[in-house]
């Protein structure tokens, strides 16, 4: 039976502890009024960067820092997070409020992030049955989720303190030359190659469009935050390091390549990780339509970024792979990720020739 719970942590994993003492009197020498000694945890999701809870007496927490031994860039940037929810929220409320940021690599051993907690509700892969939610209830719920992204997409970047936080043009021939690279650097002998997918995708980029927005790149149902007694009201939405600026339709392809729902191939099925097939939520064609009625923005031809979405998530599973094929990770859960993207290249193919004309 699905239930939702309060972002859980669990004891610090072992040699992901920071030099707690040292951090401890940094705080309180930044953030005077924490009181008492902090009960320490961590986040036990996330696959990436990592996140510590510090409950103190007064306040609740998170200091986030980048995995051991990765470098401040791209994704592993805490400067680009820290700055992004704290410019941003003023234009955009649904963030944590950020308290403190530090470059100073001889405290912990990495530049780091402290935004105060978000009281409220994670869920999984499925509704919560304590909700008791009917399918309109379950509508409304997602009606409110994917609006969250549609208010984001309508910052203004430059008004909200953000014109040089990337470079607009040319996003989306970047995003696609990058990706196709790094699953060159990834293939393995039992997952096809798909050089006509990374071909197609650079024959058919879309021309180049003014439209510039605030992009989160991984948005979804399982990074939000949601109120305790109205769950279909988004209180803080999280993992802000892979956002940029650039075309909204390609955060909305990469969001809806997350979106599996009842009708899709039973291999594509198998990667939910959000409760996007419950009785009463919107399909994928529906959530196009909300979205153009809401912009104005037209995705009744929408089968590049969803060919894009698709085809990041499959160089995503990929990497992971390549990493457990080489013996460089022992997790088992990791070792059906190759059949996944297998089967998202082939997910790919099928959208491509299904947009062919004659076909």
């Amino acid at each position: 039976m699905a239930t939702a719970n309060s972002n859980p942590t669990t004891p610090v994993r072992k040699g992901e502890d920071l030099d707690w003492p040292v951090l401890e009197r940094h705080l309180k020498s930044v953030l005077p009024h924490l009181e008492g000694e902090a009960e320490i945890s961590q986040f036990s999701g996330g696959k990436s960067n990592l996140t510590y809870r510090l409950k103190y007496a007064n306040d609740d927490l998170v200091v986030r820092r980048p995995p051991f031994g990765a470098k401040a860039k791209s994704a592993h940037s805490m400067i680009r997070e820290y700055r992004i929810m704290t410019e941003l929220k003023p234009a955009y409320a649904s963030l944590p409020e950020t308290l403190y940021y530090s470059d100073d690599e001889s405290i912990i051993g990495s530049e780091f992030y402290v935004m105060r907690k978000v009281d409220g509700l994670l869920i999984g892969n499925q509704i919560p049955a304590e909700w008791n939610f009917t399918e309109e209830d379950t509508r409304r719920f997602c009606t409110g989720f994917w609006e969250k992204l549609i208010e984001l997409h309508q910052v203004d970047p430059v008004a909200a303190g953000l014109g040089d936080f990337g470079k607009p043009e040319g996003y989306a021939e970047r995003q696609v030359l990058g990706w196709n690279r790094r699953f060159e650097r990834v293939i393995t002998p039992d997952v096809d190659h798909f050089t006509d997918v990374r071909e197609w995708l650079v024959a058919s980029l879309p021309v180049e469009s003014k439209r510039h927005s605030v992009l989160h790149g991984d948005f979804r149902i399982d990074n939000v935050i949601l109120d305790r007694q109205n769950p279909s009201n988004i209180l803080a939405v999280l993992d802000w390091e892979i956002c940029a600026l650039g075309d909204p339709l390609m955060d909305l392809g990469n969001s809806l390549a997350y979106w599996i729902q009842e009708d899709d191939p039973v291999e594509i099925r198998q990667l939910l990780v959000q409760p996007s097939n419950a009785p009463g939520m919107l399909t994928r064609s529906e959530i196009l339509d909300l979205y153009q009625e809401r912009t104005g923005i037209d995705t009744s031809d929408f089968t590049f970024y969803l060919v894009y979405g698709y085809w990041r998530l499959a160089v995503i599973l990929q990497q992971i792979y390549f990493r457990f094929y080489h013996g460089q990770t022992q997790d088992v859960r990791f070792s059906t990720f190759g059949k996944a993207a297998q089967r998202l290249g082939q997910h790919c193919q099928e959208l491509i020739s299904a947009s062919q004309p004659g076909t």
